[in-house]
């Protein structure tokens, strides 16, 4: 890459780590960037989910307030993100890359919806959760597995291409799980983070020769800072501005794919 490319991947760093903070769908930012500049398609997946793990840290340690009292559904749903982004990481190692370059363009069209039906999915969540400040923490044995079964589902996706993955976790939660949405944003940080961990490790040991760690570095500093940065002042941005920039970046992405 020139000095430029590494610039624009550091930019797109930070505005990762801040959207996924807010609203989640930085991937759409980060791995059109690194396709647009010539990294093969899985080797960006790895490199951007190892990249990203610091912004969620960052993210999820700025939300930190509003997970307090949550445990009761999280000692669920950690163990289910666990385990689903082990699956997730093992089919993108052992599915042929062809099946991941064929997929993908899919997968990022669904995410690129899903990011534009975002405030139609917030509205019903909302409408689902009633009164903010109405927390309740104690689910019956079926809401547990719907909520176990879901936040797996979104585990396996998250490991295998990470994109949106917070914005399923927020509309699965909505039907799930009664609960403030700032308090849902907190507990999606999380689990996403550890999806991403997850991640991040099993490529580090079995896939390192094709991490570029060059990107993965400067999307790590990048979504350090934009993660504190999103967690912090997120909510005074516009949410339709973040989306556009989403959607014309990933349409670039996209473009890229299709045309390579």
């Amino acid at each position: 890459m020139t000095a430029w490319e590494l610039l624009a991947v550091f930019a797109a760093g930070i505005g990762a780590g801040a959207i996924n903070a807010v609203v989640g769908s930085g991937t759409l930012i980060t791995f059109p960037t690194l396709v647009a500049f010539g990294v093969p398609p899985v080797s960006a997946t790895i490199s951007n989910a190892i990249g990203l793990v610091a912004g969620g840290v960052s993210g999820t340690w700025g939300y930190r307030r509003e997970l307090a009292g949550q445990w009761p559904q999280l000692r669920w749903q950690i163990p289910a993100s666990f385990l689903g982004a082990i699956v997730g990481c093992w089919l993108l190692l052992h599915l042929p890359e062809t099946v991941f370059e064929a997929v993908v363009p899919v997968l990022l069209v669904a995410a690129l919806v899903l990011v534009v039906a975002q405030p139609a999915i917030a509205r019903w969540v909302g409408h689902r959760v009633g009164v903010p400040g109405h927390h309740r923490t104690t689910l019956s044995g079926p809401r547990i597995a719907a909520m176990v079964t879901a936040t797996f589902a979104v585990g396996v996706y998250g490991g295998y291409f990470t994109a949106a993955q917070g914005i399923l976790l927020m509309g699965a939660l909505g039907v799930i799980v009664p609960d403030d949405l700032q308090r849902m944003n907190a507990a999606k940080n999380l689990l996403a983070l550890v999806v991403n961990v997850v991640a991040a490790v099993t490529y580090a040991l079995v896939a390192f020769d094709r991490i570029h760690w060059d990107a993965a570095l400067l999307i790590a500093a990048g979504s350090l800072i934009g993660g504190f940065a999103g967690a912090r002042y997120g909510r005074r941005l516009s949410p339709t501005a973040l989306r556009a920039v989403i959607v014309v970046v990933g349409l670039i992405g996209l473009w890229r794919l299709l045309t390579t």
